[in-house]
């Protein structure tokens, strides 16, 4: 998969990203603000165990975040079971480096068209940790609306923290879409 965005291209990870994957993901104030699964520090030993898992999956839905031909962050998708299996929850992360650029906006502008073109989901949902200022700013500017705020709901480096439940739904994006013909 290939979406070029114009800021950053998303694209299928592939084998020699994690060559340079450690320089940009292994940031503390990136981890703070992912879930546990994430690693940090963030080694050359991770960064092979993500390649071996996302390169070639049954299911492709986690992309490389691509500026200059280098993968600096991920783009993807954790679409849901049972009853939730027309929800997907979206999530990324960027190189400290490339922050403040617009490079999420975009991505995220074209992982909705993705998600919703691909997959027959209704509802994206993202849930960004309260603290994240930058993550909920960038939510809220393309388009995605908040819905509540989770006291209590995850734990992070030994803190107990607010996370914020930010959705978009099928229905806002066809709304854009026929707003734009």
């Amino acid at each position: 998969m290939k979406i070029d965005c114009g800021t950053c291209l998303i694209r299928s990870w592939q084998y020699g990203d994690e060559d340079h994957l450690p320089q940009h993901a292994n940031n503390k104030a990136i981890w703070l603000n992912l879930r546990d699964s994430f690693p940090h520090p963030y080694t050359q030993l991770d960064a092979q165990r993500w390649i071996q898992y996302v390169v070639d999956p049954e299911l492709e839905t986690n992309f490389a975040i691509d500026v200059g031909g280098e993968a600096i962050g991920n783009i993807g998708l954790r679409i849901g079971e049972d009853i939730s299996r027309y929800s997907a929850e979206l999530w990324y992360w960027l190189g400290q480096a490339y922050w403040g650029r617009g490079i999420v906006s975009a991505a995220i502008k074209a992982m909705i068209d993705y998600a919703f073109t691909e997959f027959m989901l209704t509802r994206l949902y993202a849930q960004p940790m309260a603290h994240n200022a930058a993550s909920i700013k960038v939510l809220e500017k393309v388009g995605f609306r908040r819905e509540g705020l989770l006291r209590d709901s995850v734990v992070k480096n030994n803190v107990l923290m607010d996370t914020v439940l930010y959705a978009y739904l099928s229905s806002d994006w066809l709304a854009d879409r026929n707003e734009l013909l």
